[in-house]
């Protein structure tokens, strides 16, 4: 006999760009890390760029031996810098609510390091069914195929070749680095301004 919970409806979501602001945060951090290791790091331009590992950036400002090391201490210095720092996009909790409120699951999957994402949702009041971190573009597939989402919701081209290597719809919000054209040159099979109309959507596409 099938299993009922195949049919359940499992919506996954980027976080940074799509449910968080997390420029202030990671812009402070950054700096903070420029000062403590004495390298200049454009931190204005990093935020620009945001949805890919930490590592890609870091590449940009430090020599490629030093990079893993950088990282940790990013990592280690991040919760006490970036965590109050940054806001919910507007629409994410009634988003991740409007997937509750249908009876799913609404689970987050980002590149964003496990703990350190966790902790921005706890933060927040972001009700989230699971957090998976630390998968970037095509490996967020992984996840979203695990937990059988059939939506993947983000604001890059990374997150619509996850959704569709998932073989998820791909719902993008223009709210990052990328803009709506190149989402739907991406693949995306639909783009939103924002979160705020994500609820209304999902009505429809139920």
């Amino acid at each position: 006999m099938a299993h009922m919970t195949s049919h359940a409806l499992t919506v996954g979501f980027d976080l940074d760009m799509t449910l968080i602001d997390s420029r202030p945060g990671i812009r402070a951090c950054y700096q903070a890390l420029s000062e403590r290791t004495g390298t200049y790091i454009d931190a204005d331009l990093a935020i620009t760029r945001l949805g890919p590992p930490l590592e890609e950036e870091l590449i940009n400002w430090f020599p490629a031996d030093q990079v893993e090391a950088v990282g940790d201490l990013y990592r280690e210095m991040y919760p006490t810098i970036a965590i109050a720092a940054t806001p919910a996009m507007p629409g994410a909790r009634e988003a991740i609510a409007a997937v509750q409120a249908a009876g799913g699951r609404a689970i987050v999957v980002t590149a964003k390091f496990e703990p350190n994402a966790k902790l921005h949702l706890e933060y927040l009041r972001i009700d989230a069914d699971a957090v998976i971190g630390d998968l970037w573009a095509e490996q967020k597939a992984v996840a979203l195929r695990e937990h059988g989402a059939s939506v993947y919701v983000g604001d890059h081209t990374g997150d619509v070749r996850g959704a569709r290597t998932a073989e998820a719809y791909s719902v993008a919000v223009a709210t990052g680095p990328c803009d709506a054209e190149e989402l739907r040159a991406a693949g995306a099979h639909v783009v939103l301004a924002d979160l705020t109309e994500f609820p209304a959507w999902l009505e429809s596409y139920r």
